[in-house]
């Protein structure tokens, strides 16, 4: 369980190579899950568009919020976002760029599986077979409008006796995979595009606020992380504490069970040295409240040193 929880806590790091890497893996995950899905559609009038539409974007909100929920960022930009004021302002322009930054990372791989079920074409052509207008094909002609509807319903499914070898049937699926594969290359020219742009006009934009942005993101990640693991050594010289005192009535008995426990001040100075005088649960809950409500303003100037 620890070593989940560790390899957990390593893959919400706000490293940016570990963040890459993770969509990278959540991309070719989307592609590996397409691939290996059996996809069938039902053939039914009143079930194709709810399915194929569902195999097509129901599996990218999921990816969409795993990407959100592996990215550490994410928890911390709304904690910014939502703190009180306090003493230290918060910054607009850095809870942007971080969300920004999280959006960008999160649409990957529900991106990438969009653009794999539309070059495939069987989603949209499960979908949209009910829609299309049979007068613009052949074999339809002399049939009633509900026979039409059943039979363009089973035009996904290429097994069907009735369909197996019509020509319609055919000339239909022809022109749904046209249309879904030219509109999976124009969503994937149009992204390409917008990356070269943002890539190449990025230079044009003020250099400076990006880098502040930049940099004060990843502070705001980084004094989290150095606030909770002060506070897990704290909770851990606390507990710690609080257990030789329980303990404390219990010394002869424990002694005469072969144990042995620290002799009275022996390492004290240092511990209380590291509890920095918090020393009961109205102190810590105090310094926690203190800590959401007022944290302290950006400047260390007048911090006392060590």
């Amino acid at each position: 369980m620890d070593r989940f929880r560790m390899i957990f806590q390593y893959f919400q790091s706000s490293s940016e190579s570990v963040m890459n890497g993770i969509c990278g893996l959540l991309a070719l995950a989307s592609v590996k899950m397409y691939t290996s899905f059996d996809f069938s559609c039902p053939c039914l009038p009143q079930y194709n568009m709810a399915y194929g539409l569902g195999i097509m974007l129901v599996p990218p909100i999921i990816l969409f919020l795993c990407g959100l929920i592996l990215n550490r960022q994410s928890l911390v930009m709304l904690e910014e976002w939502r703190r009180p004021q306090g003493r230290r302002k918060k910054d607009q322009a850095v809870i942007r760029y971080m969300c920004s930054s999280i959006m960008q990372r999160a649409m990957v791989a529900p991106v990438v599986w969009i653009i794999v079920t539309l070059l495939d074409g069987k989603c949209l052509i499960c979908a949209f077979s009910g829609s299309m207008d049979p007068e613009k094909f052949v074999g339809f002609a002399n049939v009633s409008t509900v026979q039409v509807q059943q039979l363009l319903a089973k035009v996904p499914c290429k097994d069907d006796e009735l369909m197996r070898n019509s020509a319609s049937r055919k000339a239909v699926s022809r022109y749904l995979r046209c249309w879904s594969q030219a509109l999976g290359w124009s969503i994937l020219l149009i992204l390409i595009i917008a990356a070269f742009l943002a890539r190449w006009l990025r230079p044009c934009f003020n250099q400076a606020t990006l880098l502040q942005a930049h940099h004060w993101s990843n502070y705001i990640d980084i004094e989290q992380k150095i606030f909770e693991e002060t506070c897990c050594e704290h909770s851990r010289l606390f507990a710690h504490k609080c257990i030789l005192h329980f303990f404390e009535s219990m010394r002869q008995e424990i002694k005469l069970h072969s144990f042995s426990l620290p002799k009275e001040g022996e390492g004290a100075e240092g511990e209380e040295d590291l509890l920095r005088g918090i020393t009961d649960q109205d102190q810590v809950n105090k310094l926690l409240k203190m800590w959401y409500y007022e944290k302290p303003p950006l400047d260390v100037s007048q911090a006392t040193p060590m």
